[in-house]
């Protein structure tokens, strides 16, 4: 792309340079007794903000780690072993595999046990540089180590322990480094050199870091517009700047953002209009159709319009809903006549009671 034909060698080498003699300058004045290594990171600025978060790894021809770090492994726990049998066979194994560089070897389980307080989880975050962990356990590990390795961008690597090729892979995942692309910025960094390092070291580094950065990054059109080289207390120096060119890209595809809006808009009022056209035409020519049977059926035949005749249809239903009713409204009458038979009944009954009751006089 543009950043691989235009990051010029000369002006990464210079800026190599003058960024390791600033370091050195800094550390003969400070502290000469202390031999300690600074990192030295890529400082990547994008055109704008990407909309997905992304991971890229980044092989490295040499080496961006000292001797001196301090690396931790976490493994699985083996069945039928316990966390010191486990830390014994894990380091057999890469003794027998020839991986070196390797500090300490940290079980699950102890990790669990061991490291549960927070206190602890500080002082181990605190101890060691880099943290690698077996992929059968890298979605166990969140939930055990804390927010903390991940803030500070120090969380597990995940290596496969069970690879034919287990030296080799572990050595890319030490001394290769790593991009996060986040979607909340346009600023992303990778640490890519030592101090210790030669200038054509750093250089040939940070050009392998350009090219499969530009190469993986998920985005369209122009992606990177800085490029800066620096190190933990230094000045961000340049090593590329995008044309404006690039700019003007960028502002005729949001140009043309605005225009295809409208073009679309206007071409979903034509089709609202002409549907609205056809459909009133559909229903003036039905309309016209119909006039035109009325027309040609009174031309044939002009048939004398009938009065409606008052049928005695509805006083029958009038008479019979009025004798329902007279019938429905009937019956309370006769109760009421039931209702006094039964009274003149009962009293005919105490009358003969009370006459039967009264005795005879002789």
């Amino acid at each position: 792309m543009a950043e691989k034909a235009l990051l010029d060698r000369s002006q990464v080498k210079k800026a190599v340079q003058a960024l390791q003699a600033f370091l050195k300058n800094k550390a003969s004045g400070e502290a000469p007794f202390l031999d300690e290594t600074q990192h030295i990171s890529l400082l990547f600025t994008l055109w704008k903000i990407p909309k997905e978060a992304q991971t890229i790894r980044i092989p490295l021809p040499h080496g961006q780690r000292s001797d001196t770090e301090e690396i931790c492994l976490f493994t699985r726990d083996e069945p039928n072993m316990t966390s010191e049998q486990t830390q014994r066979f894990y380091k057999k194994l890469l003794q027998e595999r020839g991986v070196k560089g390797i500090s300490e070897i940290i079980p699950y389980k102890v990790l669990k046990t061991e490291y549960k307080p927070y206190e602890a989880k500080r002082r181990l975050l605190g101890n060691f540089d880099l943290f690698i962990s077996d992929d059968r356990i890298r979605r166990l590990l969140p939930s055990h180590l804390g927010k903390h390795f991940y803030k500070s961008k120090k969380e597990p690597l995940c290596v496969n322990l069970q690879s034919k090729h287990l030296a080799r892979d572990i050595e890319r995942v030490i001394q290769g480094t790593s991009l996060k692309v986040t979607n909340k910025g346009c600023c992303c960094m990778a640490r890519v050199a030592h101090s210790g390092m030669t200038a054509d070291e750093v250089t040939e580094n940070i050009e392998a870091a350009v090219q499969t950065v530009v190469t993986k990054l998920r985005m369209k059109g122009p992606v990177i517009k800085l490029i800066h080289i620096k190190s933990q207390t230094s000045v961000a120096l340049p090593v590329y700047t995008s044309d404006l060119g690039h700019l003007s890209v960028l502002e005729s595809k949001q140009a043309q953002t605005p225009k295809d809006k409208e073009s679309a808009s206007a071409k979903k009022n034509k089709t609202e209009d002409k549907e609205q056209a056809d459909a009133t035409a559909e229903g003036k020519r039905k309309v016209k159709k119909v006039k035109k049977n009325k027309a040609a059926a009174e031309d044939e035949e002009e048939i004398p319009q009938l009065v409606p005749i008052e049928t005695p249809v509805k006083k029958p239903k009038l008479e019979k809903a009025s004798k329902k009713k007279k019938l429905e409204k009937a019956p309370k009458p006769a109760a009421l006549k039931k209702g006094t038979k039964a009274q003149s009944k009962l009293i005919k009954k105490t009358d003969s009671k009370v006459k039967r009751k009264v005795p005879k006089v002789k």
